[in-house]
């Protein structure tokens, strides 16, 4: 367990780039507060003994570790750790944390709309509205439809709950395979994931960023899909070979694409994903609601109370799988 702290010599680094985190004035008075931008980590971190990583697209991390002298725990505001999770950390003594379950409701809403956005025509609609044609159509059904949710931590299994209540039939795809999970009924073993793919109208990618899913979707994966399937990433760029999917959508073998997250961020202007007709893009934003900064902050607050507190500390991740284990 992670021993509390002297609340008298604390030192926070906090890693926030140009917009500072909201409401941190409770944490300022238990702690001497250092924020920072990439450019100025490394001293930041001397002396410090805790990083909160507020900026958590910030590659920085790594780079400024040498400084470290004193760094117990690092809590990172995201449920993925890809950014801070390097073999310096890995094999250290420092505690990692994460904000799991911030994120789960607000990414499975946005993965139902754009569900319902292929199968309505939402996208075709409006094009319709801006010719100002009346053009009459039959849209699909999304109750019967399957869908296979890759991941089944916290988020994915949001996203199975809220589309097994839109009426839809949904299985997951996990480190093993399960037959009764509460969440997805049937879990199938993800080194198998191309078995079961040409039975699901929508595979959505929520898994998170390892050394085993990097460039999971890849060639061989899309083509074992059905070219009336869907596909929606809302887990990382990197689980994709964004060549193969382009490939695959531009030959007919996917009938679409939702991302809204890339190999490279922001998306190229010269990419062809932006003027695909079958691809909605989002600009790495499924997660974030009106307010979500402040939960952020909120839930570092309630870890840093639990550590100054001497109690075990919430969201610890394995730093040897890459995320937080399920208690399930």
């Amino acid at each position: 367990m992670l021993v509390s702290p002297l609340r008298e010599s604390l030192v926070l680094a906090v890693l926030c780039g140009d917009q500072r985190p909201p409401d941190m004035h409770s944490i300022e008075k238990l702690a001497s507060v250092r924020y920072t931008d990439a450019a100025g980590l490394a001293e930041a971190l001397r002396g410090a003994d805790a990083l909160f990583v507020y900026d958590f697209l910030s590659d920085a991390v790594p780079g400024a570790w040498h400084a470290a002298d004193r760094l117990r725990w690092l809590h990172i505001a995201s449920a993925g750790v890809d950014p801070v999770l390097f073999p310096a950390l890995r094999e250290s003594d420092v505690v990692l944390t994460n904000s799991k379950g911030v994120f789960d409701d607000s990414i499975a809403e946005y993965v139902l709309g754009v569900v319902l956005a292929f199968a309505k025509g939402f996208a075709r609609s409006l094009d319709l509205q801006r010719e100002t044609r009346w053009q009459h159509r039959e849209s699909e059904r999304i109750a019967g439809r399957r869908a296979l949710v890759v991941g089944t931590g916290g988020i994915g299994r949001a996203i199975a709950r809220l589309l097994r209540a839109a009426g839809m039939t949904v299985a997951g795809a996990g480190r093993r395979a399960q037959d009764d999970d509460p969440d997805f009924g049937t879990v199938y073993a993800a080194d198998e994931l191309d078995k079961h793919l040409g039975y699901v109208d929508y595979v959505v990618a929520v898994a998170p960023l390892t050394e085993q899913t990097k460039g999971l979707f890849d060639a061989r994966v899309f083509a074992a899909m059905k070219p009336s399937a869907r596909f929606v990433n809302v887990g990382r760029g990197e689980l994709v070979v964004t060549a193969d999917l382009i490939d695959a959508l531009r030959a007919g073998k996917l009938a679409g694409a939702a991302l809204d997250v890339f190999e490279t961020e922001p998306l190229p202007a010269e990419s062809p994903l932006w003027t695909l007709d079958n691809v909605l893009v989002s600009p790495h934003m499924s997660g974030d609601f009106v307010g979500w900064r402040n939960t952020l902050v909120e839930v570092f607050a309630a870890n840093f109370q639990r550590w100054l507190d001497g109690k075990p500390l919430e969201n610890v991740v394995d730093k040897k799988l890459g995320y937080v284990p399920s208690v399930r």
